[in-house]
């Protein structure tokens, strides 16, 4: 089945973007284009930085799952790429796009202190988004290509709330 990703808002870009910034992502993302993986699996051939790759291409949507279970055993998560191409749409205000661009290219270390003030302001119930945009002094979409980078929080309507553990 072909399933198409259609990217209409920029701030869809910093998850694309993002999904390829490591060797190590790229190669995950190229193993489960090609077949079904577990999470151990990718484990084991990628190391720890894989387990993460997939836990973030899952936050993202660029992955489906479904259970296997291997030998009889007991069953197992396993991914795969959901979409099989993209669309992008690409005509966006200069300081939109460059908002994005920014956030998709801004460091690790840059990124987790600014991800560490979205979670502080968010709590553990979550908090309308354009109070933490105005608490912040970002724009509306610096706020949601910031919160489309992290793994541990995502829109919720209006609302950003914390990502929960299955």
């Amino acid at each position: 089945m072909n399933r198409i990703k259609v990217i209409n808002e920029p701030s869809e870009l910093v998850p694309m973007l993002r999904s390829v910034d490591t060797p190590v992502k790229r190669d995950v993302l190229k193993e489960v284009t090609l077949e079904w993986r577990t999470a151990d699996e990718i484990e084991q051939k990628f190391g720890p930085e894989g387990k993460d790759a997939i836990v973030f291409f899952e936050k993202m949507k660029l992955v489906e799952t479904r259970w296997l279970s291997k030998n009889g055993g007991y069953p197992e998560k396993s991914y795969h790429t959901y979409y099989t191409s993209f669309n992008i749409n690409a005509q966006w205000p200069v300081y939109e796009i460059s908002d994005v661009l920014t956030v998709a290219m801004m460091s690790d270390e840059e990124y987790a202190e600014v991800e560490k003030k979205i979670l502080d302001l968010m709590g553990a119930d979550g908090r309308f988004a354009g109070d933490i945009a105005e608490a912040l002094g970002l724009t509306s979409t610096m706020l949601k290509s910031l919160v489309r980078r992290s793994v541990h929080m995502d829109y919720r309507g209006h609302r950003i709330e914390p990502i929960r553990d299955e």
